[in-house]
């Protein structure tokens, strides 16, 4: 038996499996295409997690989209994290190509052009489903890691929740969480003081400043009503195919704030609300996070713990993430670690830095008597890539340099109209794109200071008023002692001796 055909057999039956499976491509040996050594991934392990790295035009983007697309087609639902724009496409079919038919001749694989059921989400202002969530969902904990306070902060911020959850005041929006605290250290000072404790207006201030970071990236678009439910990803069309489930990021690459808080809140939320899966035959939803290393180079310390705790645990929910990024060293080892497909695409060697990340890069695959895996990743051709998977019992599947499968959906963005098409049949945008304001911490707030500032001013009133009359008693008091007091010479001009001596004048006169 020649080296190609012990290859071939060792690649066709380490990708061979009981269960369904999604087929990448076909197997290469030497810088030839071997036709039908199919190198496959099975559904059972695809909530294990998984990486696609290269170079920047080496395919990372079209193997997301072939990964996307075959998830649909076995009915698994997908989030893309969109972030450089350019996965749209995938709601209309390829317009096929004489390059795409030799590929896929190559590889033995049938070309079908398809169009995929897909969702446009957004958290900003561009054109999308609208995806909110309110503070009070967020709780005091993620809170604080968001606006990655001091823990003395952290405990100001847990007794504001207190304080709203004692006190029925809805936590909705960013301006209710402002008005709140400022309340707690102005007009409710004495309130929160003598149930709580006195609270700083340092503290407070501070968290404010933090608040106010995140309302200038657009934070205040995110937090409101109506909050976006989680299992509305996981919906399947009428010919049971998964939802493709597009958020645009073009917009927020600058905003990091504004993305954590975003991340945190829908990992948050995920591993919050999904049953326990066990060991099930396929995952229930694969996210996929383009640009990775925009997360993890700008991202707080606190959600890359989040991250790092929630790569850990969330695949018992039946959750996978993969991580598309430039360079597997983009990735914080802990989550590498736990990372069970790899597709790495070509990496170019221009520097000694360079150099010394391949040889790093190379040292995370399975060991092969077939290739030099350090050669083979600077050797890799557009649409190539190293695959290693992990087949049904866990085990690495024999490491392949694969002829990646060509995307049966279009390699390119939607229109404008296609677009605003493609919004206005959604169900989603009918049941989120109505922004509500109701009344709120806010409003409410605003309703008890002003009535404690109207009771203030009608006692001030009662006060002024009760002065007034005393006054006025006291004057009219002072009046009266003054009209019944006899004037001192008419006293002495009525005395009996005055009158007695002036009648004995006169009597002395007349005789």
């Amino acid at each position: 038996m020649t080296n190609s055909e012990t290859f071939f057999k060792d690649i066709t039956e380490g990708n061979t499996f009981k269960g369904d499976y999604i087929t990448l491509g076909s197997a290469m040996l030497n810088g030839e295409t071997l036709t039908n050594a199919f190198v496959n991934v099975p559904l059972k392990t695809m909530n294990r997690h998984g990486l696609i790295a290269g170079a920047t035009g080496t395919g990372k983007t079209k193997t997301l989209q072939v990964l996307a697309e075959n998830l649909s087609e076995k009915g698994v639902p997908v989030l893309l994290m969109d972030i450089k724009g350019d996965l749209s496409g995938l709601a209309k079919p390829s317009p096929g190509h004489a390059k795409i038919d030799e590929r896929m001749e190559k590889i033995g694989l049938p070309f079908e052009a398809k169009s995929f059921p897909v969702e446009v989400l957004t958290l900003s202002e561009q054109d999308g489903v609208r995806l909110r969530a309110t503070i009070s969902e967020f709780g005091p904990v993620l809170i604080s890691r968001i606006l990655d306070v001091t823990e003395t902060q952290a405990g100001i911020i847990s007794v504001i929740f207190k304080y709203c959850d004692d006190n029925k005041l809805p936590l909705l929006d960013l301006k209710d969480f402002k008005k709140i605290l400022q309340y707690a250290t102005n007009e409710g000072k004495d309130e929160f003081q003598e149930a709580y404790g006195r609270i700083s207006t340092a503290s407070t201030g501070a968290i404010l400043r933090k608040i106010i970071e995140i309302e200038q990236q657009g934070g205040d678009l995110f937090f409101g009503e109506t909050s976006f439910d989680t299992q509305d990803l996981l919906r399947i069309d009428e010919n049971g195919r998964g939802y493709i489930n597009i958020i645009r990021l073009t917009d927020i690459q600058d905003k990091p704030k504004l993305f954590s808080t975003f991340m945190l809140s829908l990992l948050a939320e995920i591993y919050s609300t999904f049953p326990e899966q066990g060991d099930s035959g396929r995952p229930e939803l694969i996210m996929f996070i383009d640009e990775a290393h925009l997360i993890f180079n700008e991202a707080s310390d606190a959600l890359l713990n989040q991250i790092e705790s929630i790569v850990k645990l969330i695949r018992s929910k039946g959750v996978g993430l993969y991580f598309v990024t430039q360079n597997p060293t983009d990735v914080p080892e802990a989550v590498l670690g736990q990372l069970g497909l790899k597709v790495q695409h070509a990496l170019r060697a221009f520097t000694a830095k360079d150099r010394k990340a391949i040889k790093l890069t190379a040292q995370n695959y399975p060991d092969t008597e077939y290739y030099d895996t350090a050669e083979v990743l600077t050797s890799l051709g557009i649409g190539e890539a190293l695959v290693s998977a992990l087949d049904e019992k866990g085990k690495p599947t024999p490491l392949a340099a694969t002829m990646m499968r060509a995307p049966m959906s279009r390699m390119d963005i939607l229109t404008e109209s296609e677009l605003s098409n493609l919004l206005a049949q959604s169900k989603l945008a009918r049941k989120y794109n109505q922004e509500i304001d109701r009344e709120s911490a806010y409003e409410m707030l605003n309703k008890k200071i002003e009535l404690a500032e109207a009771e203030e001013a009608k006692r001030k009133a009662e006060e002024e008023k009760e002065a007034l009359k005393k006054a006025e008693s006291k004057r009219r008091s002072t009046s009266s002692r003054r009209s019944t007091r006899q004037n001192p010479l008419v006293k002495v001009l009525s005395s009996p001796t005055v009158i007695r001596s002036v009648l004995g004048i006169l009597t002395k006169m007349l005789k």
